[in-house]
Order: structure tokens, then C-alpha cells, then sequence
């Protein structure tokens, strides 16, 4: 199935701990269906001592989100769904609340 949701997308939190809020997708995990978005979703992670990081400790971390609980947000700011169309030889997505193209 084609990706209606790519890195560098603004998106909203539909439901949970977040909802409402918004952020920039900064990975996508098709093969699970996730997606892990800026500053949203953060969990403790409990660090061992490295060569990189000498100190450890607790660290925050963003956790992934299920596709179906993040929606596109709209040129409005609105959540909105995702199709697709094909315009001159291109196929592109597009927010179907307002028609427009969205790029990314």
C-alpha cells in the first residue's frame, strides 16, 4: 500500500496521552505501522554508562505512535485524510478536506 504518511509531514494526535497536539513525523516504520513524531509520545529510557554517553542515566525519547492515531494536518491546521491522484504523469497525495496537494 502507498505511504499516506512520510517523514517531514505535520501531523496530529488523534487519540491518548497527546491528543490534540501536533509534530513533524521523524520516522516511519511500515513494517510495523508506526510512526515516531517530534516531541510526542516521550518515554523514560533507563541508559547504561557508554564510550559515547559516560555519564548515562534517564534519557527521554520519543516512542512510536500507531498509523491510525496520527492524521495529516491541513493547510487550515486541520486534520484531514489522505488520497491520492495522478497529476500530469505524477502521482501525488492530497488532503481531502481541501483538495490541495500535499508535498513532501
Amino acid at each position: 500500500m502507498a505511504a499516506k504518511i512520510k517523514k517531514g509531514d505535520r501531523v496530529v494526535v488523534l487519540t491518548g496521552k497527546d491528543k490534540g497536539r501536533q509534530g513533524a513525523v521523524l520516522k516511519v516504520l511500515p513494517k510495523d505501522g508506526r510512526v515516531v513524531v517530534e516531541g510526542l509520545n516521550m518515554v523514560q529510557r533507563h541508559t547504561r554508562p557508554t564510550q559515547f554517553d559516560p555519564q548515562g542515566g534517564i534519557k527521554n525519547k520519543e516512542a512510536s505512535l500507531h498509523l491510525s492515531n496520527v492524521a495529516v494536518v491541513d493547510s487550515k491546521g486541520k486534520s484531514t485524510r489522505v488520497g491520492f491522484r495522478v497529476d500530469g504523469d505524477k502521482k501525488v497525495r492530497f488532503a481531502k478536506t481541501t483538495g490541495e496537494v500535499i508535498n513532501g
